[in-house]
């Protein structure tokens, strides 16, 4: 009879323990859903202004992952704190945890960054020409940490965003048109004003060779064996190549036929017999 009786003293206990922690249950599940429901609520308004402001679909999704994993948080800690719960302690473990988790990733959370700044920034875009660190590529697809190239071999190059975001970056696409500057050596003993008409003429039958910034061939070393003359023009990035390809073989055709040479590297080689002076001294 007696543990029947403290059993019933415990079960009415516990039982008036519940009925007064009832209210700040029901209090906190009830701010637990109108909370989700508002958070709901906000990240829609974000994807909407996002879509209006035309950021990168990759930088819109991760900053709305963000602010729905931050609000989140910010929501489980304010329902635990209403249920009695002190969250100082909870708040240090989430601390804890997130420097543990930030010394153990630091490589991938670099390149976490530099992915944020480029889809931020804008260095470069999908499609554009780009060279970085020796290597260049078109840009098939940007994401959080990795930056991926096709070559000119159609290899795929792989470079984490946390080096990409500190290195010197050339974009060869960022302009519509691009300038050439093609060194072409002629003997000391040809033309120099026979040259630089003929390849004057090469740059303005081609149709595709801009006229604004005009083209230019000048002198531009007077070198060991050769007078180097520079062939400058300006073309539209889907003709550059082109060009730069057929001025370079039919420069070497025209300036043959107008019977100026194009010189190769020569070098004067004198022997000496050491042998002999030494025997005569």
């Amino acid at each position: 009879m007696e543990e029947i009786t403290n059993l019933k003293a415990i079960s009415k206990e516990y039982l008036e323990k519940f009925i007064a922690f009832l209210p700040d249950l029901v209090g906190a599940l009830l701010w637990l859903f109108i909370g989700w429901w508002l958070i709901k609520i906000v990240i829609g308004y974000l994807k909407k202004f996002f879509q209006k402001s035309n950021h990168d679909p990759a930088l819109v999704k991760f900053l709305l992952n963000l602010a729905n994993g931050i609000l989140l948080v910010l929501l489980i800690i304010s329902v635990v704190g209403m249920l009695g719960i002190e969250t100082t302690s909870f708040i240090a473990i989430l601390g804890a945890a997130g420097l543990a988790i930030g010394l153990a990733l630091q490589g991938s959370l670099s390149n976490f960054a530099g992915g944020v700044l480029i889809l931020l920034l804008k260095p470069f875009r999908l499609g554009d020409w780009i060279e970085v660190n020796g290597i260049s590529g078109s840009v098939k697809d940007i994401s959080m940490f990795y930056t991926k190239l096709n070559t000119f071999g159609n290899q795929l190059a792989i470079i984490p965003n946390g080096e990409l975001s500190n290195e010197n970056i050339i974009n060869y696409s960022a302009e519509d048109k691009r300038r050439d500057a093609i060194t072409i050596g002629i003997s000391y003993d040809s033309n120099i004003k026979l040259a630089k008409d003929v390849l004057m003429n090469l740059l303005k039958e081609q149709e595709d060779i801009l006229e604004d910034p005009a083209p230019a061939v000048v002198v531009t070393e007077l070198a060991d064996s050769s007078v180097n003359l520079s062939v400058r023009f300006w073309a539209k990035n889907d003709v550059f190549w082109d060009r730069h390809w057929y001025t370079i073989e039919e420069a070497k055709t025209r300036l043959e036929a107008a019977g100026i040479s194009i010189p190769f590297p020569q070098r004067d080689i004198h022997f000496f017999n050491h042998s002999k002076e030494e025997q005569s001294s």
